[in-house]
């Protein structure tokens, strides 16, 4: 047990170093376009990452703590992985490297369980490097497959869909500054497409559960509440915020849109910290519920939700018709620590992400965030938990080139890239030679 608690400690630690380690990709550009001052910018952040608790549910966190077979692994495995994402963090923190917090997690539970596999573990099927979860298909219903070699595909993927997306939205702002009717034409069509997919995508028909307490006892309330809802509200808000901005762009004087475009950053910023929140808290969570699926694999009979700590985690398992739990506290916590590290901050990469990559105003700033937002709304939908880091990299990088290619300072992101593609192997191999190490004492 006191192991456990060890791995349930240091799991929380590396969410607080996530917090301070990612604070920048939510609050750089609103620090160089000078919206917020850095103290407001990161109690603007920590706030959104928090609120993300009421938000977003645990699909992540259940793709996360399925990296490896838990029937085959044990708690010194986790330990290890977490340690190691630990130093790979703290060491590219200091050096001011915006590498990926999620990837070096990941990477750090591979790499202690695929040591574990090559060295103790006898089961055929699961020993050796069998021992990770590499690829699972999708089940019906899903449109997506799940495991790591997914994981590692979103290195590349999701700054790219980030890049794409604020290539298209600074598309579609600089086209909706001419003065003629054909912007407004677009964008009206476009409000009718999205109000279309909204309605498709919004759950109409809540399942109230009788045990609960609701603040207002009604239909409406419970479709407002309902945690998938409000996430696609938000996508809502974000898309149309962005829409009635652009039915009136080409009527402002560039002073003014700067203004405006000042104030919707406050907006932008808000909804990616949401999303930084929920997508990079759930993988704690994971690291968790992994630790004690194992624990109650080695020790069957214990009562996890007796004495001081409530540690009743069940893992879901659709075979079995086994559906998920996880205690109150643990999400709340979670949210609650990488909102404590995110007022931290992490000085060294907002100066990386903020000025060195290209020149960002407050239209740059606006684009960059809504993307990386609606592309960290959309891999969370798809439980896929990726790099929030790469993501918002990705987007600063396509506003930059809708002005021109040379706008983007390559060879910072050369490096980069070079830091993104390293991560997980070096965090697998720290964590296997700390796994190593602790299997001497432990």
């Amino acid at each position: 047990m006191t192991l456990l608690i060890v791995i349930i400690v240091l799991a929380l630690l590396f969410d607080y170093i996530n917090g301070f380690h990612d604070a920048a990709n939510s609050i750089a550009t609103i620090v160089a376009t000078k919206v917020l001052t850095p103290f407001q910018a990161v109690l603007w952040a920590a706030f959104f990452n928090f609120l993300a608790y009421w938000v977003f549910g645990f699909g992540v966190a259940d793709t996360v703590a399925k990296t490896a077979h838990s029937s085959s692994i044990d708690l010194v495995t986790i330990l290890a992985g977490i340690i190691a994402a630990i130093i790979w963090n703290l060491l590219t923190w200091w050096k001011g490297i915006p590498s990926s917090s999620s990837h070096t997690l990941i990477g750090g539970f591979a790499g202690a369980a695929i040591a574990h596999g090559l060295s103790t573990v006898t089961d055929p099927e699961h020993a050796g490097f069998k021992i990770v979860n590499w690829y699972k298909a999708a089940k019906e219903g899903e449109l997506l497959p799940s495991g790591v070699v997914i994981v590692i595909c979103f290195i590349v993927l999701a700054p790219l869909l980030g890049m794409i997306i604020s290539y298209f939205i600074s598309l579609w702002l600089m086209y909706s500054s001419k003065k003629n009717i054909y912007p407004k034409i677009l964008t009206g069509v476009l409000m009718v497409l999205v109000a279309w997919f909204l309605s498709s995508v919004l759950k109409f028909e809540i399942e109230v559960d009788p045990s609960k307490k609701y603040l207002f006892n009604n239909s409406v309330w419970y479709f407002i509440s309902e945690p998938s809802n409000i996430k696609w509200f938000l996508v809502g808000a974000i898309f149309y915020t962005l829409a009635i901005f652009n039915l009136f762009f080409s009527s402002f004087s560039t002073s003014k849109a700067e203004k405006v475009l000042k104030k919707m950053q406050l907006i932008s910023s808000a909804a990616f910290s949401l999303g930084h929140g929920g997508n990079d808290s759930q993988k704690v969570m994971g690291i968790i519920a992994a630790a004690v699926a194992v624990y109650l694999r080695m020790n069957p009979h214990h009562n996890m939700s007796e004495g001081w700590l409530d540690l009743n985690v069940i893992l879901p398992d659709e075979d079995k018709g086994i559906k998920a739990h996880m205690p109150g506290w643990i999400p709340l916590t979670c949210y609650t620590v990488i909102a404590l590290g995110t007022l931290s901050g992490g000085w060294k990469i907002v100066k990386t992400m903020g000025s060195k990559i290209t020149k960002v105003t407050a239209f740059e700033g606006v684009v960059a965030e809504s993307a990386g937002a609606l592309t960290l709304f959309t891999t969370e939908h798809f439980k896929i938990p990726v790099s929030t880091t790469h993501t918002i990299t990705g987007s600063i990088i396509g506003v930059g080139v809708t002005k021109r290619v040379s706008a983007v300072r390559w060879g910072v992101t050369v490096k980069l890239l070079w830091a993104w593609i390293l991560t997980i192997p070096v965090s697998a191999v720290i964590a296997a030679m700390v796994y190593f190490i602790l299997k001497m004492f432990l």
